[in-house]
């Protein structure tokens, strides 16, 4: 399978499961249960450097074509014990023998402590030969067979060999290249995998393959084989090469004769442009598979297919999520909830288990990216809930990684919660959650997703340190932010490693105000700068915006700590530069959290002046915010944007000496002592109350010199 970071989100690999391609196959349903026919003394202890396969069963199979399969991997480096288990028909229930067949394929893998169990069918000879891979999974549930790999013509005798055994391994090999956890098996799938591609490719070359239908099917495995090695990889080559190979299938495809699998291939094509996406800065990968997956759902319908159709609106959702994210707007967002809903409608948790987890937990990741650009809480606390249930499926013991994945996507959306609480409950949750992830997930293990959640880890504990004063906190931050950079380097994962850099300013910024630290204040600086490089308005318009505030914030400090004006319009400039993207119509409140921001640092640059212009602009971004930041809505935001609206009345009205300015300043100030006296600490008070003491004085003053 395949998860997004940042956040994370999980993709089917393989072809979607068609229903009426499928219906191709199989003969009218067999009321019979199957169970296994023969067993074996208790195998050896599984080596931890290789994988385990089982020949189960080929129903209609009465030459020995399931031990001719099975000889198909023989000396295949990283593979043993490739068995044949015969399945016979048990009993008199009801049951359609493709969900029996699998069953007693989960039985085998778990008698056989296998990685990979072979099934399938047999049909006359000289017709075709259907196989369907079932992977070790979390809970031994699967409710679908997925028919990646079939092979026209084939009697599987002697003729068994060359394209044939190298499609069986491609495909095969792919499947069980998601389990390569410890880094000797996945060396040994990436050996083979490259020997079947190759093996491929070479036929393909040749003048042998001349049937349309037959280099579809081959160019398909080839894909899913270079598509498999391309996930294992950092670069993009072997994807391209898998993007390549997926849309040469389709000119091979009329959509008219086989609809279902020309919709199977389009998936695959758009499998593999959307990982390509992913590991991209800019958008055009994401949009060609957002148009392929869009594509099949043209052919694949809820009606004739319902759970291919399922899987195909989950990995849609999961494409418009990464889109969305990149974008200012919520539209792709909204449209990957709705993708995730409807295949929930499908995908339901008594039926799939497995996939209604999958699904489940990119909703609440998709409703907590939502959550982030809207003001309120109800989205966070479906999404924790969402979450939470997906862990009573995707349990430790079943499947670690994925159990790992929800828990840092738990602590994501308890962290935002807790950003917007004045406690450290949900603070202290997330920690738990992203501590947890890591036991799982280990550098040695997944490297990457470790570095994820390291990041994220970071971010909570910076939070924390904030909330709490306490730098230690913060300085664990750091920690975990630079242990993340280890992995997440900018030629490698480009824009994870600049929204890590964004993250280590963020807590460098903080020690360097707390500890009036200015080489801190440089060092936030500099990693704002770094982000920025891969920051650009044009790929990630929003991340943009949020760091160029950001690097105001900390230059508006550095500039408070220096008798000079430049630092401070540096500051003003990257404000007016966020706001380029932080529009009052798409993000209301960055817009006025950034409008109050603006204010301060030119409040900052017309005290140190003696003219106006500063201070008037500084009134007009404070009144600006207050369109955002209501009584009723914030009214500690409000108040404190009164306070500094009527500072800045203060000093424009004993400069200009204009009493209706100061009368201004009495009111506003006044308004937010009010609040402050019921809601604000101590501090608050005493500040606005000496600024209203200052206002009520220079208007005494005023009043009385022009009197």
């Amino acid at each position: 399978m395949w998860e997004w970071l940042g956040g994370t989100v999980f993709v089917a690999t393989g072809v979607a499961w068609l229903k009426g391609f499928l219906n191709s196959f199989l003969p009218p349903p067999a009321r019979a249960r199957l169970a296994l026919a023969n067993s074996w003394s208790a195998p050896p202890p599984r080596s931890a450097n290789r994988f385990r396969i089982v020949v189960c069963w080929l129903k209609d199979d009465i030459g020995g074509g399931g031990e001719t399969v099975a000889r198909a991997f023989t000396g295949v480096h990283g593979v043993e014990l490739v068995r044949s288990a015969r399945l016979v028909t048990a009993g008199g229930a009801a049951d359609d023998w493709v969900p029996a067949m699998q069953r007693a394929a989960f039985k085998v893998l778990d008698e056989w402590q296998a990685d990979l169990a072979i099934v399938g069918l047999v049909k006359r000879p000289g017709e075709s030969l259907g196989l369907w891979f079932v992977p070790r999974s979390g809970d031994g549930t699967l409710d679908h067979p997925d028919p990646t790999f079939r092979l026209e013509d084939v009697t599987l005798g002697v003729d068994f060999h060359g394209e044939l055994r190298a499609q069986l391994g491609a495909v095969a090999l792919a499947h069980v290249a998601p389990l390569a956890e410890a880094q000797e098996r996945g060396q040994a799938v990436a050996h083979e995998l490259k020997k079947a591609a190759t093996k491929l490719s070479r036929l393909l070359e040749g003048p042998t393959v001349d049937d349309s239908k037959r280099r579809a099917v081959l160019y398909g495995a080839l894909g899913t084989a270079l598509r498999s090695l391309g996930e294992r990889e950092s670069g993009t080559v072997h994807l391209e090469q898998a993007v390549e190979a997926h849309g040469t299938a389709l000119m091979n495809l009329a959509r008219e004769g086989d609809p279902l699998y020309w919709a199977a291939t389009q998936v695959n094509l758009a499998n593999a442009l959307a990982t390509m996406g992913k590991r991209e800065s800019g958008t055009a990968r994401l949009e060609q598979a957002e148009e392929a997956y869009r594509a099949a759902l043209e052919t694949c319908s809820r009606e004739g297919a319902p759970l291919a159709w399922a899987e195909i609106q989950n990995n849609l959702g999961a494409t418009l999520q990464v889109l969305g994210e990149r974008e200012s707007g919520a539209e792709r967002l909204l449209q990957a909830e709705e993708a995730y809903r409807g295949a929930l409608e499908v995908r339901t948790r008594a039926s799939i288990p497995v996939d209604w987890a999958m699904t489940q937990n990119n909703l609440g990741n998709v409703l907590q990216i939502l959550a982030e650009r809207e003001s309120g809480t109800a989205r966070l606390e479906e999404a924790v809930v969402a979450h939470r249930s997906v862990l009573e499926v995707r349990t430790r013991e079943r499947v670690p990684l994925q159990w790992a994945t929800t828990q840092d996507s738990l602590g994501n959306a308890l962290a935002t919660l807790g950003e917007r609480e004045s406690g450290t409950a949900r603070l202290e949750q997330a920690v738990e959650a992203y501590r947890a992830a890591l036991e799982v997930r280990t550098r040695e293990r997944v490297p990457l997703d470790w570095a994820a959640t390291q990041n994220n880890l970071g971010n909570v504990l910076h939070s924390q340190g904030k909330r709490e004063s306490d730098n230690v906190r913060v300085e664990q931050a750091v920690e975990a932010y630079r242990a993340a950079l280890e992995v997440r380097t900018r030629e490698r994962v480009p824009l994870d490693w600049a929204a890590t850099q964004y993250n280590l300013g963020n807590a460098f910024s903080t020690l360097g105000d707390r500890e009036s630290d200015v080489a801190r204040l440089e060092q936030a600086v500099k990693a704002y700068h770094d982000a920025l490089e891969v920051r650009t308005r044009r790929r990630v318009p929003l991340d943009w915006a949020g760091t160029q505030t950001n690097l105001g914030s900390v230059l508006h400090s550095l500039g408070k700590r220096e008798s000079g004006t430049v630092r401070l319009e540096q500051a003003v400039e990257a404000y007016r530069a966020a706001l380029k993207e932080y529009s009052r119509e798409l993000v209301p409140l960055q817009w006025a959290i950034t409008q109050y921001n603006l204010g301060n640092v030119l409040h900052s640059l017309g005290v140190r002046e003696s003219g106006t212009a500063h201070l008037e602009e500084a009134v007009v971004a404070y009144r600006a915010a207050l369109e955002i930041r209501t009584r009723e809505r914030t009214p500690l935001d409000w108040a404190a944007t009164q306070n500094n609206l009527g500072l800045a009345l203060v000093i424009l009205g004993e400069r200009v000496g204009e009493i209706k300015l100061l009368e201004q300043a009495v009111e506003v100030l006044s308004a937010a002592a009010r609040v402050f006296s019921i809601e604000g600490t101590s501090e608050l008070q005493i500040t606005v109350q000496e600024n209203l003491r200052r206002a009520l004085s220079s208007l005494q003053v005023l009043g009385a010199n022009q009197g």
